[in-house]
């Protein structure tokens, strides 16, 4: 929309441009014609009175048209400068859709060298077969063959660089590294779910030892309740064993 616009302006643009110059043109050229035949008496001068300082002067209309006439003819001096500025800006702007035609051109023609089309290394047939696809694409038959023979020439010196990018190679690169983010991203919920597991592990491992620790002192707490009857029930502990408890013989015990 934006570019649609700024084509609309520039059309308009330089048809007031030289709308402006014609009419200056054809101005000061009917001035000269005039001033001349007024002056040979075909014509009449023009005539207004212009009152100064209380003095009246009779001829300001004629002082008046020869001023405009001079002004004209000077003024159309300037109009060959104009003409070469608007010459440089059509140019420019000619410059500019050739170089965008170009460019579609050429991005055609290594596209379909990347694909693999082009299979002539020699350089004249190479620019040729470029050419001929050129010529039989779709979207650029508008374009004027040397648009097309610069696009070729082109193509064909960043050959290498499309065969060392080209879509195969690209596709590959695309797949290795599409397979190897997968397997980061494996690897990573691997980890995660590795993390979670010791977590759980460490805090069953605390809860095993806390329960060991609360038998341990269970158990030390009956042996010191069971200590004094040990005799009674015919049990004895014995001394640096670890508390351990051996029967008494039978008649002992009696």
């Amino acid at each position: 929309m934006t570019d649609t616009i700024r084509s609309i302006f520039l059309i308009a643009q330089v048809f007031l441009n030289r709308l402006a110059v014609a009419v200056f043109a054809l101005a000061a050229l009917a001035l000269a014609l005039a001033t001349i035949l007024a002056a040979f008496g075909i014509l009449p001068w023009l005539e207004f009175q212009v009152s100064f300082g209380g003095q009246i002067y009779e001829n300001a209309g004629q002082i008046a048209q020869i001023g405009l006439t001079v002004l004209a003819v000077l003024l159309c001096f300037y109009l060959p400068t104009n003409a070469r500025v608007m010459a440089l800006e059509n140019s420019h702007r000619r410059f500019h859709m050739n170089m965008h035609d170009v460019t579609q051109a050429y991005s055609a023609a290594h596209a379909a060298d990347r694909a693999g089309m082009f299979r002539i290394q020699s350089e004249f047939d190479a620019v040729r077969e470029r050419l001929a696809y050129m010529r039989e694409h779709p979207d650029l038959e508008s374009l004027e063959p040397q648009i097309m023979e610069v696009a070729a020439q082109m193509s064909y010196i960043s050959r290498d660089l499309a065969e060392v990018y080209s879509d195969d190679k690209v596709d590959r690169a695309r797949a290795f590294l599409k397979q190897r983010q997968q397997e980061v991203e494996q690897f990573n919920k691997r980890l995660d779910h590795a993390k979670a597991v010791g977590v759980r592990l460490k805090q069953w491992a605390q809860d095993v030892e806390m329960e060991e620790s609360v038998a341990v002192s269970q158990l030390e707490r009956l042996r010191d309740d069971l200590r004094p009857i040990l005799p009674e029930l015919g049990y004895e502990e014995v001394s640096g064993l670890d508390g351990t408890v051996v029967g008494l013989p039978q008649r002992a015990a009696e």
